[in-house]
């Protein structure tokens, strides 16, 4: 009996010492005065919370809306929607580092990316036009015999499902000139689709050599495999990449120019990391742009009339389709309202500190960040309406005067996170950004394309990357199309 009453002693006074150093920790923290949820004030279990919950980008748009651009989302963790903030927070010097428990060091990314970074220029991906082409054609015959023509004429598509085929094939293609089979198979192939599970994050964000630690997740063995076998099959029989435009002839050229930096390992490496994080992104940008359209009816019809109004080739070139002003508002619009990434992205403040708009001055080690879906929302920057599908944001109005609409489309821009920022922006912007364009004005100067169900909201899977699902749609060929 004395045991047990000495046990609760010791167990209370444990208790109790816990708690004071929480307590402690909370009155003594510099951020203090900076306003958020209680719970947040002593522990991140708040956050972690959100996250399992998927009620994080909710969550921290009304904290926002309720305390202003500086919200304190954990103990050491700061969220900023103060536009002026994100050139210094996401500098290109990169003087604020990542957070290291999601990303590898500044240095590292850098050597990382210079020897491949031309293969993910503009240039470069208009020289692979032709290889985009070939996969938009393989989509559009898989989709006219599945649901359009013949006893499969009026069929449901998942278009969502069809676009991440799509885009795992290209990027397959793209890299080692042969695609996976997604499109042709119209099904997912041995669970690759990695990108919705959380390991993701994960294993990119946090093993500083790709290669050596690929083995121990069972969720990239898919990826892994054809990554290995296509680099074997050159290896051994280099004739194989002659006239080939692909990006391990690529990889290869920078392991010969770049050999202190470059190994096998990092080309293997690069060859998953272009597959899984590149067909994620492109997938994810792709189904938030068609379904925006496709809820939007006004928007859908003005964006069929301009694409038919400019008598488009099949598969419509680039250089065509980036002169269309409405499809470009509209794929810009659609990027704004479903961002990649759900969370702030996440920097460590340095030892000169950051002083913030309120004058509260965030000190060396804080975690400081901005969540896109809080900045891309914002009325007094993207005008009335932000949760509204509206291209014409992007567009002049008729009595609006040049410089003003200069100004506003300006600061716009500065305030678009879509694919990140500062020194850490997505490497494959650009390639990304030719075949959204490509995707769209193809696939809807093609087709009608109408929901199934024009009041059926899609169901979004929110981790890190925001995964739209369940976009089911009627597909029938479109009067005047190629």
């Amino acid at each position: 009996m004395a045991l047990m009453g000495l046990l609760v002693k010791v167990l209370g006074l444990g208790a109790l010492f816990i708690i004071s150093q929480y307590v402690l920790a909370y009155l003594q923290s510099p951020l203090k005065k900076i306003p958020g949820p209680f719970l947040a004030k002593f522990s991140d279990i708040w956050r972690f919370l959100n996250h399992y919950g998927q009620t994080h980008i909710e969550t921290q748009r009304k904290l926002h809306e309720q305390h202003g651009d500086i919200v304190r989302l954990g103990p050491n963790t700061v969220s900023v929607a103060d536009q002026s903030l994100i050139k210094t927070i996401y500098n290109t010097r990169g003087t604020f580092l990542k957070n290291i428990f999601s990303t590898r060091s500044n240095e590292f990314h850098s050597k990382s990316v210079k020897p491949v970074q031309k293969l993910y220029s503009l240039q470069n991906a208009l020289q692979i036009e032709s290889i985009m082409n070939d996969n938009l054609r393989t989509l559009c015959a898989q989709l006219e015999t599945r649901f359009v023509e013949g006893a499969n004429k009026g069929k449901t598509c998942d278009i969502a499902d069809w676009i991440s085929f799509f885009a795992y094939d290209f990027l397959g293609d793209m890299t080692w000139s042969k695609r996976i089979g997604f499109t042709e198979k119209g099904e997912d192939i041995d669970d690759m689709f990695v990108g919705q599970i959380p390991h993701l994050d994960k294993w990119l964000g946090k093993n500083p050599k790709w290669p050596r630690s690929l083995y121990k997740f069972d969720d990239f063995a898919v990826a892994a495999g054809f990554s290995v076998e296509r680099f074997m099959e050159r290896m051994q029989n280099p004739e194989l990449g002659n006239g080939k435009n692909d990006f391990l002839n690529g990889f290869l050229e920078a392991k010969k120019e770049f050999p202190e930096l470059v190994t096998d390992n990092e080309v293997i490496g690069y060859m998953i990391i272009n597959v899984l994080g590149g067909a994620d992104t492109l997938a994810i940008v792709i189904k938030a742009i068609f379904y925006h359209i496709l809820k939007s009816p006004a928007a859908k019809a003005r964006l069929v009339q301009e694409l038919l109004f400019a008598h488009l080739s099949y598969p419509a070139p680039y250089k065509t389709i980036e002169q269309l002003p409405y499809l470009d508002a509209c794929i810009k619009e659609g990027l704004r309202m479903h961002p990649v990434v759900g969370h702030i992205l996440e920097r460590v403040v340095p030892a000169t500190g950051l002083t913030l708009s309120n004058g509260i001055t965030l000190p060396p080690g804080t975690i400081v960040g901005v969540n896109p879906w809080v900045m891309h929302y914002k009325e007094s920057i993207f005008g009335a309406q932000p949760h509204t599908f509206r291209p014409e944001r992007w567009m002049r109005d008729e009595n609006e005067e040049q410089a003003v609409y200069d100004a506003r489309i300006k600061n716009m821009k500065e305030a678009d996170m879509v694919f990140g920022g500062g020194n850490r922006i997505c490497l494959g912007k650009p390639l990304a950004l030719v075949e959204v364009y490509k995707v769209v004005a193809t696939l809807f100067a093609k087709y009608k394309i109408d929901l199934e169900d024009a009041n059926k909201e899609w169901d979004l899977h929110k981790q890190w990357f925001v995964w739209p699902h369940d976009i089911k749609v009627k597909l029938s060929p479109l009067e005047s199309a190629p």
